[in-house]
């Protein structure tokens, strides 16, 4: 088995905090998740995640105009240069405090960061500026007297607004103008929102918190806005530099000094264009004037008085303005005369960002508190794409049997099936009314069940998306676990307040059987996956794990205790094995057939330590309490996938009993639980501040250290940080990838496809010129064996396409039982992506029906994989045919009607005519004009 495992993907989250960026062609948003950046393709309905994270949670992003080079700036100050093209971090820049916004100028020359009340202008490095160093500071501005809400560049990227929390909004020049000095917009009541530039224009739009916009107009256009002599700005920046370099001082000393030394400068350009003595300029001077001020959804919000303005967005190509607000409606306003074009209300809860893309006609919008990210196109009123997370923590995880679904259960009472390939959501499940605590697909995938805290298993059909069964118990009870026999016939849950297990049958939806015996809450069930096995396995907190046969009408049993309390159990898919995990933080093995203990993995110190704000304990003493709450066989049964309340993800040997590899979920800091000691800044004359209660003016309404025992985060209290935890892990079926349900979301981990050199059976003749050779003299078994005892994909791939379609069969009887599992699984990989499909799957064909009776020649894994390739291609290529199939009736209409014509203008009996020998005379009609008469559709047209 491979353990070349790194992160693939991230599902479950779709949008936590920050700002949403649209590419250059418009068909992909990228979306900040948490320390990670997601991008949606939605042209071609597909997301994937990149490989790097932050330390902490990303709150701004910027995209360069060309698409090259990304900006994002995580929650503390830490900036990250992104290349695009190699999906890696070319530098890094630590700034003082957070930032609040981050733009790049329509050229690509500059780049704008606000931070505070400051902007600082940064040269972009690249071949257009011929600057390599990465933040270099070209500038900076002093906003204003308050936060910098918003960034605006003009068309021409030579002036900037600048919007602040004090109502203010500020013009500023990139470089010196001789007829221009730092204008100040006032008439704003609220803080400033969102300021925008008109295209080819120096307009201004200002829209407020309050729900105002102001629209202003400049004196000058932009050709009239000359740039004086530029030598003397890198001096002055020089002298600036170099007189601060030797002293101390703080950002807003370096902006009076540079504001100092722009003034005098301009003071000499004055001088040198006066007349007889007297200062004047040349050029027209520079203000703008207010033309109106209106109030956006005045009406709708004087039903909510507490309804502010949250996010806006202007497109300036199509004039159109949308607006968003904190009671989750937007709307659209054609500008310069505010129509309104467009509203629509997406959810009860505020709208976090709103963006338009290039061109116009799509708008995205983001929601935080409920984790939502949909994209309106708002002329023809269609969701482009609509994803939500869950809103709370996901609790557990299944695949499907062919590995291409992936189904979810939440604290929200939420289920939720995504796809593997587009790592979309496709359905949500919506009946459960509280958090769902396990999911499991049955075998043919045509359901999948799902038990709850709210005293129901449901049945889901996966294929028509509707929840078809409901199985309750006598007594309400609360179902802690859930598991569906190898036929699909039955249905078994563990309670968590009731120590029963009840059994029903999923055709008839009857309650078969209440089987009792535990004296604790039920914490796992699991069914042998043997085909002619009915064998149950029950894990309890009361220190004891039973073995029942769920086809007795009584409740025999045999009891195995495993002196601590058990979590979580699993079947070995190859043998008559268990695997138990307990309180003590061991994984034991236990054969059930002897019920005799095979062997221990001790794994408690794997798991790792961490340290909460609020824990009196040290990080060492924590780590004496770990333990394995959720664990996972491999497909082959050789190793055992394991997670527990820690960053880290075990992977063990089953016969060695020992650690093989460890990962590593997450890096976030803004999460709780990672930090081994706590920071001193935290540390006061009173102890940890994070033990110290912090209530309103008024006493106990609102206490923000967390309750004795528990264990999430208080979503009401103003400090919320969500602890690190792994609620689930589950291998794929393929054995290619697992899944691990976190705090951070569900992450994919995948075996790295990168070049590998994984031989086999490797000799001094075994060589690439070995298998040209037996190309070349026609000796293609050998050549495929040379190849296949290589692992190299593209010299199989040349040794297979050379081979000729009839010697297909020939070959694959003459191969080896030792090179057939190899040459399925590259034939599995192949079906992904060639477009030899049938030749291909005539490979498959000969191979399987050669083979295929012989025992254990294939192994579960790459039947498994190749199921699923072919079950792609066959849902892409059904997809195109269904999309095609009108188009081609069409054509098929066209030809009889021109054939009909045909026969009407030869004096041919028309169809209609009640001939007996009409298709008599059609064949031998066809026959005679076959050779002398030509026919030209496009003529006829």
């Amino acid at each position: 088995m491979k353990f070349s495992y790194k992160f693939s993907n991230l599902l479950g989250t779709i949008y936590r905090n920050g700002n949403l960026v649209f590419t250059a062609d418009g068909n992909t948003v990228i979306s900040p998740v948490g320390n990670r950046i997601t991008l949606y393709d939605l042209k071609n309905h597909k997301s994937r995640t990149l490989s790097l994270e932050s330390r902490y949670n990303y709150t701004n992003l910027a995209l360069s105009p060309d698409g090259c080079l990304m900006i994002a700036v995580n929650e503390i100050g830490d900036a990250q240069l992104i290349s695009m093209v190699s999906c890696t971090v070319i530098h890094r820049h630590k700034f003082q405090t957070g930032v609040q916004c981050v733009c790049f100028s329509p050229d690509g020359n500059y780049f704008a960061v606000g931070r505070a009340n400051l902007v600082f202008i940064f040269c972009t490095p690249g071949e257009i500026t011929g600057e390599y160093n990465p933040f270099v500071l070209k500038r900076s501005f002093l906003g204003g007297y308050d936060d910098i809400t918003w960034l605006d560049w003009s068309t021409d990227s030579k002036l900037l607004a600048i919007g602040c929390r004090d109502n203010s909004t500020k013009i500023c020049a990139i470089n010196r103008v001789r007829n221009f000095r730092t204008y100040n917009l006032n008439g704003h009541t609220d803080a400033i929102v969102s300021c925008f530039f008109e295209l080819n224009s120096f307009h201004l739009n200002t829209v407020s918190r309050n729900g105002q916009l102001c629209l202003w107009e400049c004196s000058l256009e932009p050709s009239d806005l000359t740039e004086a002599d530029q030598n003397t700005q890198p001096e002055c920046k020089r002298k600036t530099a170099k007189q601060l370099g030797a002293q101390d001082e703080s950002e807003d000393d370096i902006e009076n000094v540079i504001e100092k030394q722009i003034q005098q400068n301009d003071n000499d350009v004055l001088q040198d264009d006066s007349i007889n003595g007297e200062k004047i300029r040349k050029a027209h001077p520079f203000y703008y004037k207010k033309l109106g001020r209106h109030y956006l959804a005045n009406e709708p919000r004087k039903e909510q008085h507490d309804a502010l303005l949250t996010a806006a967005n202007y497109n300036r190509k199509t004039k159109v303005l949308v607006v968003a607000f904190s009671t989750g409606a937007f709307y659209l306003y054609e500008l310069p005369d505010v129509n309104l074009i467009h509203s629509l209300s997406i959810s009860e809860y505020p709208i976090s960002a709103a963006l338009f893309n290039y061109t116009g006609d799509w708008v995205a919008l983001a929601s935080r508190e409920i984790g939502q990210l949909l994209v309106w196109e708002w002329q023809s009123e269609q969701y482009i794409m609509k994803q939500q997370g869950h809103s709370s923590e996901m609790t557990c995880i299944a695949y499907s049997p062919d590995g291409q679904y992936i189904a979810t259960g939440g604290e929200d009472s939420k289920v939720k099936l995504w796809n593997t390939q587009s790592s979309f959501c496709f359905v949500t499940f919506v009946e459960h009314t509280s958090g769902v605590t396990a999911v499991q697909f049955s075998r043919n995938k045509k359901f999948l069940v799902s038990s709850s805290l709210d005293g129901t298993v449901r049945a889901f059909d996966v294929i028509r998306y509707r929840n078809f069964r409901t199985f309750t118990s006598p007594n309400p009870a609360q179902f802690a676990c859930v598991a569906v026999d190898y036929s699909g016939d039955l249905v078994v849950a563990g309670g968590q307040d009731i120590f029963d297990i009840f059994l029903w049958s999923v055709k008839t939806g009857k309650l078969l059987e209440i089987i009792s015996g535990h004296e604790g809450p039920v914490a796992s069930v699991a069914f042998s996956p043997i085909a002619t096995s009915s064998t149950l396995v029950s894990g309890s907190w009361d220190k004891t794990v039973k073995i029942w046969n769920c086809l007795e009408s009584n409740s025999e049993h045999e009891t195995i205790d495993t002196l601590s309390d058990v979590t979580c159990v699993a079947f070995n898919p190859t043998s008559d094995e268990i695997a138990v995990a307990t309180l003590s933080g061991n994984i034991t093995i236990f054969d059930i057939k002897s019920a005799a203990q095979v062997t221990t993995i001790e794994g408690r110190a794997d798991l790792g330590s961490g340290r909460l704000e609020t824990d009196i304990v040290t990080a060492k003493k924590n780590a004496g309490s770990n333990y394995f709450s959720t664990i996972e066989y491999s497909a082959d049964g050789q190793c055992i996938l394991a997670a527990g309340r820690s960053t880290n993800i075990c992977i063990y040997q089953v016969r060695g009993a020992i650690l093989l590899k460890k990962f590593t979920i997450t890096q976030n800091y803004s999460l709780d639980g990672l930090h081994e000691f706590i920071n001193r800044k935290h540390l006061s004359e009173f102890g940890n501040m994070a033990l110290v209660e912090q209530r309103d003016e008024f006493e106990g309404r609102k206490v923000t250290i967390r309750l004795p025992g528990v264990r999430k985060g208080d979503m009401s209290s103003r400090r919320l940080q969500l602890e690190v935890r792994v609620y689930c892990v589950r291998f794929a079926p393929t054995g290619q990838a697992f899944a691990a349900a976190g705090t951070e979301g569900l992450c994919i981990y995948e075996l790295d496809k990168g070049v590998v050199f994984d031989p086999f059976d490797l000799s001094l003749e075994v060589t690439p010129k070995a298998a040209h050779e037996a190309l070349k003299n026609l000796q293609y078994t050998k050549a495929l064996v040379v190849s296949l005892k290589l692992s190299d994909s593209n010299l199989v791939t040349l040794v297979l396409e050379r081979v000729p379609y009839k010697d297909v069969e020939l070959i694959c009887s003459d191969l080896s039982p030792e090179f057939v599992q190899h040459l399925l699984h590259h034939l599995a990989e192949l079906l992904q992506s060639t477009p030899h499909i049938e030749f291909y799957l005539y490979w498959c064909f000969c191979l399987l029906t050669t083979h295929g009776s012989r025992d254990s020649v294939f192994q579960h894994t790459a039947l498994l994989e190749l199921h699923e390739n072919i079950s792609q291609k066959y849902e892409m290529i059904n997809k195109i045919c269904d999309y095609n199939k009108y188009t081609l009736l069409v054509l098929l209409d066209k030809a009889n009607f021109h054939e009909n014509k045909l026969n009407i203008d030869d004096g041919f009996p028309h169809p209609n005519n009640e001939d007996s020998d009409y298709e008599l005379l059609l064949i031998k009609h066809q026959d005679n004009q076959a050779m002398e008469c030509e026919i030209s559709y496009d003529s006829e047209e």
